[in-house]
């Protein structure tokens, strides 16, 4: 025969339940990134209802534009609460945009976020030094493309940020190096739709959207149910 539970316990398993439920509920997703089969980055929760895939670039000012705007209420609000989930694709525009993109991955997915949230908050700045560069190396871009890479991160200060966040000299090395990982991120540019021309180009729910700031696509994605 069963023992009786005693009665106090059965009232602590009624308490500790909120508990643990309320420590699961608090999980930070806006921290939380998974690679997809193609190589693309989910920002927050896979199980999220609400799914935005953007098609950006790390050299395209309206996608810096959107990145600084949506940030407190996208990533801070409703990505963060486990509502949206925001799948970033790249778009490789031109080499100094392929080297952001390279160190930004190398982070791995759990420093994907913050390294992708800084190289567009600080891009005015890496992008003029880049464009210094570019003007004193006017034969740069007869180097190969990942050597162009490489060479604008280290100018515009990229790689520097990304050492100082913990990333080895000889990871960083290694993820330049690595061709797989380069080909998976070019990849994302051709295997884009058709109908994707410009950065940023988002889906959401898997329907194209037309081009929008931030405060015109806000009211967007609550009507869809974020929050």
């Amino acid at each position: 025969m069963a023992r009786p539970v005693p009665l106090f316990a059965t009232l602590a398993a009624f308490v500790a339940a909120p508990v643990a439920f309320a420590t699961a509920a608090a999980t930070d997703w806006s921290q939380v990134a998974r690679p997809t089969a193609k190589g693309a980055y989910v920002l927050g929760n896979p199980a999220a209802p609400v799914k935005l895939v953007e098609y950006g670039s790390y050299t395209c000012s309206h996608c810096a534009d959107f990145a600084r705007d949506s940030a407190p209420v996208l990533k801070d609000g409703m990505i963060r609460s486990g509502r949206v989930s925001l799948e970033y694709r790249h778009l490789i525009r031109d080499p100094a945009d392929l080297g952001a993109a390279i160190l930004a991955r190398c982070a791995g997915a759990r420093g994907f976020p913050a390294a992708h949230a800084m190289i567009f908050a600080t891009q005015a700045t890496w992008l003029d030094k880049v464009a210094a560069y570019q003007r004193a190396h006017p034969d740069i871009d007869q180097k190969p493309i990942v050597a162009q890479a490489r060479l604008y991160a280290d100018a515009g200060g990229l790689t520097a940020a990304m050492r100082a966040r913990g990333l080895t000299p000889p990871r960083i090395d290694a993820c330049f190096a690595d061709t797989a990982a380069v080909a998976r991120i070019t990849a994302m540019t051709g295997d884009a739709p058709i109908e994707v021309r410009s950065t940023p180009t988002f889906y959401l729910n898997g329907e194209l959207q037309a081009p929008m700031t931030w405060s015109q696509f806000e009211p967007v994605l609550r009507a869809h149910g974020a929050k």
